[in-house]
């Protein structure tokens, strides 16, 4: 059986990469923690819905604010689903380290001199740090195909 080398997966722009990842992080954080604001029909129609329906169109205001709610939350749902699977896949020190820095409610607040002074227990060094969280990074890109690749550019 051979054995899988680090050679065999791409190399990847670690800037590039990590904007992605922070990204993707940030939306879930966004989809899981503030709420969705459901579209509201108006009770009177505007002139262009009057304009439309007498020149043959349709409009169903309420039919479209139903498929949009719908679709979105269940939109929200699957991209936060997604992205809990593929960390959920991590290691534990990995899967802990994102978890805490960027998938916590109170994330925007944690700084990753903070994460490895006072989170983790005992404390790590800076050098550790940032190896597990490129570590981590590197995987996510992959599993979420959020990885941008030297030959990108």
């Amino acid at each position: 059986m051979k054995q899988i080398e680090l050679l065999d997966f791409p190399e990847l722009d670690k800037q590039k990469t990590k904007e992605e990842v922070e990204d993707t992080m940030n939306k879930y954080r966004m989809y899981r923690y503030l709420s969705f604001e459901d579209r509201e029909v108006s009770t009177t129609s505007a002139w262009k819905d009057i304009v439309v329906k007498t020149s043959g169109g349709n409009s169903d205001q309420t039919g479209d604010a139903a498929i949009y709610n719908a679709d979105t939350k269940a939109y929200q749902k699957r991209y936060c689903d997604r992205v809990e699977r593929a960390v959920r896949r991590l290691p534990q020190l990995e899967q802990f380290l994102i978890e805490k820095r960027y998938m916590d409610r109170e994330a925007d607040y944690m700084t990753d001199l903070k994460m490895y002074t006072q989170t983790f227990q005992p404390p790590i060094g800076h050098k550790f740090y940032y190896k597990l969280k490129w570590k981590a990074f590197y995987k996510l890109a992959l599993a979420l195909d959020l990885n941008v690749t030297k030959s990108d550019q």
